[in-house]
């Protein structure tokens, strides 16, 4: 063996409790990965926003949008300019949205953050370009939209896609996809059965 190895390696006393522990935190990081669903975060289905109970407006007004039909939520807030800043910003925010639900201090209303701003911007002028510089398209001339080069489109246009959402309770009887247990049925099986028979 290696020199480097051997540095690795526990007293022989200590190698079988050094074998459980190891063996143990690689079981609980599986676990974690089980539980918080991580492979639903490769994708850009809306659902996986849902992992999250708190965004259950945001989904339901999206749902409920124009939007539903031609952009998911990735398709407005995270970058499309090359295919790596995609997949940064994602694990970026979602680190960020993690951590933030774990330690349970998400906040009643949530705002965009400003990292997210610049990249929403972006995104809704590479989808309506031509809508918004097509003059048979629009009920301006085509220079109406070049005059707000410095403000937001979301400043005029408040109700696209999200509608008000203001807090949770902007839409009490929204129907959002429910969350599958993270519990295998087996355990689920032995959990329900102690429940009936006390």
């Amino acid at each position: 063996m290696s020199r480097l190895f051997q540095f690795f390696l526990p007293p022989k006393k200590w190698q079988f409790i050094a074998i459980i522990v190891f063996g143990s935190m690689i079981g609980l990081l599986f676990y974690a990965f089980y539980v918080s669903n991580v492979s639903s975060y490769l994708s850009d289905k809306p659902e996986t926003c849902m992992n999250c109970h708190i965004m259950a407006p945001e989904y339901a007004t999206w749902n409920h949008s124009s939007h539903r039909e031609v952009a998911v939520c990735n398709d407005c807030h995270v970058p499309h300019n090359n295919a790596l800043n995609k997949w940064y910003f994602k694990a970026k925010d979602g680190i960020r949205h993690a951590s933030i639900f774990t330690a349970r201090l998400e906040p009643q209303t949530i705002f965009i953050k400003e990292a997210s701003v610049k990249v929403v911007q972006n995104n809704c002028v590479r989808c309506h370009t031509k809508l918004i510089t097509n003059a048979k398209l629009l009920s301006q001339t085509s220079e109406f939209h070049t005059h707000f080069k410095d403000r937001l489109c979301w400043s005029c246009h408040q109700e696209v896609p999200h509608g008000r959402v203001n807090s949770l309770s902007s839409v009490p009887n929204a129907r959002v996809p429910v969350l599958t247990s993270p519990i295998p049925k087996w355990l689920k099986a032995i959990t329900d059965n102690k429940k009936d028979n006390k």
